[in-house]
């Protein structure tokens, strides 16, 4: 997948993004649980693990 294009989706859409460069697994539920709290922390999750 394109990297560009997985953080634009990262920032839009990170369980997405997530879903995406890792599949399901236990980072998606973390990532999803974290947009359910707070946006901002499922956003910096997601382009941590896009870019890791």
């Amino acid at each position: 997948m394109n990297k560009v294009l997985l953080v634009i989706l990262a920032i839009l859409l990170p369980p997405v993004a997530v879903l995406l460069n890792n599949g399901v697994g236990k980072d998606l539920i973390i990532n999803i649980l974290l947009c359910i709290v707070l946006f901002v922390p499922g956003v910096v999750h997601a382009l941590w693990l896009v870019l890791r």
